[in-house]
């Protein structure tokens, strides 16, 4: 299958790159970046989660981010939600498409949310159709594609099981994660086949992790597959609190050099992009880890 000549680049920052931060980022902070990155041209945005504050207490204020942001026409704006009690508090808050959020391995599964896949797929189901019923959209994450802290490899057809699920509550679209970031192209493609047997590339996304540096290679070998959506995080912000060593999601800056390389559209600016990274650098006080980043900003001081 060949390249696919535009992509969609879902920013999980605000969301995923920031939940799992000790120190907390206010609300002006989170508004602020997400204007920063739809500013820079990215399509969609995961804007926080509709989770308990017990337990991701980064993400207490969802309602006030949600209420704040200057939401800009053709952007959209995901929420994370669990369970029926997220979905309804979500859409309390004005949201107009919801994740949810289940994983290839029970072990996984029980870990970050306290079930078994089948209970969580009767949740989800739960969501599905509520969510549907008010006319908004449902993606469907899947975590751990690539590899398990506690069971370790994954069998592609773990998660086709999954995501077949998903597909049938209506998700329209199924997110493949390397959750633990231990995935190399050649498993990529294997999980990527093995699901577009019965969902097309069309509807499939990419989340990978960059803990072993293979996100950006993972994400060339799912462009090869076909796919065209593809999470990331400004920065390379994030991590997982049950998968010890795992880094932060691909950068997004990465992601869009290899694709601006390639010639794929994607209508972001990378500058702009790269000026959201330092933004938020700035108030968590760490250096991007983003390399082409890095690499920019070395050569514009050298000119």
């Amino acid at each position: 299958m060949g390249i696919p000549g535009q992509v969609k680049l879902v920013e999980v920052g605000p969301r995923d790159g920031l939940q799992n931060e000790s120190t907390p980022v206010s609300t002006a902070v989170k508004v602020d970046l997400i204007h920063r990155l739809q500013d820079a041209g990215l399509p969609v945005i995961e804007a926080t989660a509709f989770v308990s504050p017990k337990w991701v207490p980064q993400m207490a204020d969802n309602a006030q981010v949600m209420a704040a942001i200057r939401r800009k026409p053709g952007v959209s704006y995901p929420v994370l939600v669990p369970n029926r009690e997220g979905l309804d508090a979500a859409l309390a808050a004005g949201a107009q498409e919801v994740v949810v959020f289940g994983a290839a391995t029970e072990t996984f599964s029980r870990k970050n949310t306290n079930c078994s896949i089948a209970e969580g797929l009767a949740r989800f189901s739960e969501v599905c159709r509520e969510a549907l019923a008010q006319r908004v959209k449902v993606r469907g994450d899947i975590s751990v594609c690539l590899g398990c802290p506690y069971e370790g490899e994954v069998r592609p057809e773990a998660v086709v099981r999954v995501a077949r699920e998903l597909d049938a509550m209506g998700c329209y679209e199924i997110t493949i994660c390397d959750t633990l970031g231990t995935g190399t192209p050649g498993r990529t493609r294997a999980a990527l086949e093995a699901v577009m047997k019965y969902i097309p590339a069309s509807r499939i996304a990419g989340h990978f992790h960059d803990t072993y540096g293979q996100a950006v290679a993972n994400v060339y070998a799912a462009l090869e597959c076909g796919v065209a959506t593809f999470d990331a995080s400004v920065a390379g912000l994030g991590g997982c609190p049950y998968a010890k060593g795992a880094t932060g999601n691909v950068a997004t800056e990465d992601v869009l050099y290899l694709l601006d390389g390639l010639g794929i559209e994607t209508g972001v600016d990378i500058a702009k992009l790269i000026a959201a990274g330092d933004y938020i650098g700035g108030v968590l006080n760490r250096p991007t880890h983003s390399k082409a980043a890095r690499a920019l900003a070395a050569k514009r001081a050298a000119a």
